[in-house]
């Protein structure tokens, strides 16, 4: 399950690393409408965190419209990201993640130069 990654050393909650994460490998694709999540269980085992913790991001993704849960069969990924949010709420998400980036990039002595030509970079070898 290598689709997502939590940093216990990040100050932001192990729940928002999650639904962050789930929701990043939805965004770049790695997850893709259909596929199918691995159980709260299996996950949970997994990263090593509480299975409630993961039940609460589950359950915050399908109030969402970007899951879907059919009982007894599992939970699917419904939409892309993008999709599954009000019109608007892509773009004020995309300020937020950018002005976190930013800030935590300047904490670290990273300017915006340097991250322009790392994005640059990893965009060229991801290949899209």
């Amino acid at each position: 399950m290598d689709f997502v990654t939590l940093d216990a050393r990040d100050p932001t909650p192990i729940y928002a690393q999650l639904e962050r994460g789930l929701r990043a490998a939805m965004a770049s694709r790695r997850l893709r409408p259909g596929d199918r999540l691995p159980t709260v269980r299996q996950l949970a085992v997994s990263l090593k965190v509480n299975a409630n913790t993961v039940a609460r991001v589950y359950a915050t993704l399908e109030r969402g419209g970007v899951i879907a849960t059919k009982r007894g069969v599992g939970s699917f990924v419904n939409a892309t990201p993008a999709q599954a949010h009000p019109a608007g709420e892509h773009e004020r998400r995309l300020r937020a993640f950018v002005t976190r980036m930013l800030a935590e990039a300047d904490g670290a002595g990273f300017t915006v130069s340097d991250i322009l030509v790392e994005l640059t970079a990893a965009h060229r070898r991801k290949g899209t």
